[in-house]
């Protein structure tokens, strides 16, 4: 990703998202954007980045993460299937505006967008890795909450085969070991 890299807290790893006032579990489902949703998220409504912008970009593919049987967006990613490198890159990734900060409603959002991200990687036959570049201040976050590693320079970051299948496994209940 050009620009400032990416900036999301990993606040937890489950095979769900939880409502951080009780606890309670809820089982999510990932989604591809359409147009008409993405003309829906605004900045002014708490968003950071300019989904409308990225869906424009014909390489990129838009993903959201939403309560199995709900339509409300809890996080959106936004990747590139890069193909002859064999790696998926992850350009943006964010919580919704009510999955931020301290009085966030779920917790595990940005979480269970990455392995979401892993997982393809594994399907295409990628063995699971996913690059980005990371802010320089979380790139030690990233190293311990994903297994990231750092690949090239201060940010450019890596999850590789063991730690990617480790995350779907975190937060694939189903999943099998790839």
């Amino acid at each position: 990703m050009s620009g400032n890299g990416i900036a999301i807290e990993i606040d937890k790893i489950i095979n769900s998202i939880e409502r951080v006032s009780t606890g309670e579990i809820f089982q999510t489902n990932v989604e591809v954007v359409e147009w008409p949703e993405v003309k829906l998220i605004h900045k002014k409504d708490g968003w950071n980045f300019n989904w409308k912008r990225e869906c424009k970009l014909p390489e990129r593919r838009l993903y959201k993460l939403v309560i199995k049987g709900h339509s409300e967006i809890q996080g959106l990613l936004s990747i590139e299937l890069k193909k002859n490198e064999q790696l998926i890159e992850m350009h943006l990734i964010e919580n919704a505006p009510q999955n931020q900060g301290k009085q966030k409603i779920y917790a595990g959002v940005a979480a269970s967008l990455v392995a979401f991200a892993c997982k393809l990687s594994l399907d295409a036959g990628f063995d699971g890795l996913v690059v980005f570049t990371a802010k320089t201040k979380l790139v030690s976050h990233y190293k311990k909450t994903l297994g990231a590693q750092l690949i090239y320079g201060r940010q450019r970051m890596g999850i590789f085969s063991e730690a990617a299948k480790k995350l779907v496994n975190s937060c694939y209940e189903n999943s099998e070991d790839n």
